[in-house]
């Protein structure tokens, strides 16, 4: 089958990578792509929601199959733009429809069901630019760190924590009445802050059956020692050691199966992933946050320890068979390191000639704000490239990634040397 996955960044290249191992894949598609999905697909100029761009592509290209990355094409609700199309309702695609893409599209909509279903999560309250006074009065209720949430999409940017009450306030004026984040942030979540450690659940799902990918944990701050700006991800590891069975159990218990059996009961149409951002708060999972997709640089972990023909399993989503499906994962640990452009996540050069490429060894390059152009691979983004490999422990697996890593040059290449550093 002809299949085409929608996205540009490290996320979008290995499923791309991993797709096209699948003797069911004839021909793959990428759009937009990078300078990586280049090397193994055909990449397309579309960008991810132009609808009826992607609406020609997929009928000039004869594709069965959309795997859609990022999450704003879901939250606009291309699912449901196939579905209503006579000439696309045909086509597979894996990601939600956009009522169930709410849990990612808003804040509030997510907290209230958490709530509804009774899954373990931050208690909160929600507030708009009409009741910024409330919202002060509810953050002297707490106690120090302050977590503010923009409502809606701000590219993994939109939440702030902060230790001094005065500048909890300021910075709730700044998103309501001053729209520090655009429309993202005409509303704000603020929640308690909950003490513990991160990690992330990945589940698939047909709508009726699921299947647990591996956990992923993340790093999300610039800084070393997880100081500094927020990112979209710096780095990730494969399986989080502190995961036990006895946790994990409580995780399928308490937080998976009711997120499944709620989506039923709010009758929230769901084919694709679920990603769980979570908190271990001593020995028990609380849900900080849902995601429509798989996250970035997650996928770049999980993925490669993934077994299974990814596009058997896409089958069976399609097809609501997900419970016929045996997933196989890889024993090794998998960890990747974010390299990312000077300056980022605040202003960045573009253009910057990639070198070394061709000296990896034992690792797995995953393009993200990468692009060809005169012969060159040449940054185009903030995050550029992801480099994965793998180890009998997260350990051996990291100081692989970093061996590699040094043969590797762009200017003002930044990278966090401290990946793992808290397991």
């Amino acid at each position: 089958m002809n299949i085409l996955i929608l996205g540009s960044g490290g996320r979008e290249h290995t499923f791309a990578w991993k797709i096209a191992q699948s003797p069911l894949c004839k021909t793959l598609f990428v759009a937009p792509g990078n300078s990586g999905t280049a090397q193994i697909a055909k990449n397309l100029d579309i960008k991810v929601t132009d609808f009826h761009t992607i609406k020609e592509a997929v009928l000039q290209h004869e594709i069965t199959m959309v795997v859609v990355g990022p999450e704003d094409p879901l939250v606009m609700g291309i699912h449901d733009f196939f579905l209503n199309d006579d000439a696309l309702k045909h086509v597979s695609v894996i990601g939600p429809q956009k009522a169930a893409a709410q849990l990612e599209g808003s804040k509030e909509f997510a907290k209230e069901f958490l709530i509804r279903h009774n899954i373990p999560t931050a208690a909160y309250k929600s507030f708009n630019a009409g009741n910024v006074e409330a919202g002060y009065a509810f953050l002297e209720t707490l106690s120090p760190p302050y977590v503010l949430k923009a409502d809606g999409l701000a590219a993994g940017k939109g939440v702030l924590i902060l230790n001094d009450l005065n500048e909890a306030k300021t910075e709730l004026k700044n998103m309501l009445v001053d729209a520090k984040f655009g429309a993202a942030s005409t509303k704000v979540v603020i929640e308690e802050f909950l003490d513990g450690i991160e990690l992330s659940c990945f589940v698939l799902t047909d709508g009726e059956n699921y299947k647990i990918l591996p956990t992923a944990k993340d790093y999300k701050r610039i800084g070393e020692g997880d100081t500094g700006l927020n990112t979209g991800g710096m780095g990730a590891v494969s399986p989080v050691p502190f995961a036990t069975d006895a946790f994990l159990s409580k995780i399928e218990e308490r937080i998976v199966k009711p997120t499944i059996e709620g989506l039923k009961k709010d009758n929230l149409p769901y084919k694709g992933f679920v990603f769980i951002g979570l908190i271990k708060v001593g020995e028990d999972p609380k849900v900080i946050e849902y995601n429509v997709r798989m996250g970035d640089p997650e996928t770049e972990v999980v993925l490669p320890r993934l077994k299974t023909d990814l596009v058997e399993i896409f089958q069976a989503i399609a097809n609501q068979t997900l419970d016929k499906i045996n997933l196989e994962i890889d024993e090794r640990a998998a960890t990747t390191v974010m390299l990312v452009s000077g300056g980022y996540p605040e202003g960045y050069e573009k253009g910057k000639v990639i070198t070394g490429l061709e000296q990896v060894t034992d690792s797995i390059p995953f393009h993200a704000g990468a692009i060809n152009k005169d012969g060159n691979i040449v940054t185009s983004g903030g995050r550029v490239m992801a480099i994965t490999s793998y180890g009998n422990t997260y350990e051996e697996a990291i100081k692989k990634s970093y061996q590699n890593i040094e043969k590797l040059h762009f200017d003002k290449m930044n990278y966090r040397t401290d990946i793992g550093f808290d397991l």
